[in-house]
């Protein structure tokens, strides 16, 4: 079995490609797949047949003939393979090929009881893990990226599945205060703006929070008088003098 699983696959790739891979897994499109001693080795039927294999512990890592593998890009027939590997060939659930997006409020209001709070705070801090400093070399820069990106559409899924209350409200102020610090003094190198893009979505969120519950307001005191990296926490504090 490989070191990745159908939900690591998803938040590592491009929404994109994940998407044209699960089509030719749902279509049969993976033949004659075989189990190396390291990995894992198919036929993918695209425009034409293409010899495809991928590691068993790097879903990213291996060999395509197309087009995009000659070039060392990941490529849908790579991915695919991929998800041959990790399902070992059973359906794909509805949840495990939802695209992911930017972070959305999920419009329901209420709470979260202990036990589903404290498994949402267990999987932000697992997500925030991928969101790490950056001194590598150039060549490794791509699989930063990489990283960043898996961190952030892991945090766009539990902030768009969050109910609307205080409670989340407080969770979502703490999300980008994290994130905030790491952009700051934690040496994460955000060039191409895959943080901050997520950090600027899920203000819209809050500010959704706070319009649907006015008891989210309340919250966003501890924003004040607080320089960010990027002065993204003053469309909150302004809501604080909005009547």
């Amino acid at each position: 079995m490989p070191t990745y699983d159908i939900e690591k696959i998803k938040y590592a790739t491009d929404p994109p490609t994940f998407q044209r891979a699960v089509e030719l897994y749902e279509q049969s499109k993976i033949v004659d797949f075989t189990a190396l001693a390291d990995g894992f080795r198919a036929t993918v039927l695209g425009t034409q047949p293409y010899r495809v294999v991928v590691s068993a512990k790097h879903f990213d890592h291996g060999s395509c003939e197309c087009y995009l593998g000659r070039k060392d890009t990941l490529c849908k027939h790579l991915v695919a393979v991929a998800i041959m590997a990790a399902k070992n060939g059973q359906p794909l659930e509805k949840p495990e090929i939802t695209p992911v997006s930017a972070p959305t409020p999920s419009g329901k209001i209420g709470e979260l009881s202990e036990e589903d709070l404290a498994q949402t705070k267990q999987a932000v801090t697992a997500a925030m893990r991928h969101i790490k400093a950056y001194s590598g070399p150039s060549r490794t820069w791509f699989a930063y990226q990489g990283s960043l990106q898996e961190g952030c559409y892991r945090l766009s899924d539990i902030v768009s599945k969050l109910p609307i209350s205080p409670q989340a409200a407080k969770l979502l102020v703490d999300i980008l205060l994290r994130l905030d610090r790491k952009l700051m003094t934690g040496g994460v190198d955000d060039s191409d703006g895959t943080v901050g893009s997520f950090i600027e979505d899920t203000v819209i969120v809050l500010k959704h929070f706070v319009y649907l519950d006015p008891n989210c307001k309340s919250t966003l005191y501890r924003l004040t008088y607080r320089p960010t990296c990027f002065d993204w926490e003053v469309p909150l504090v302004e809501l604080l003098n909005e009547r």
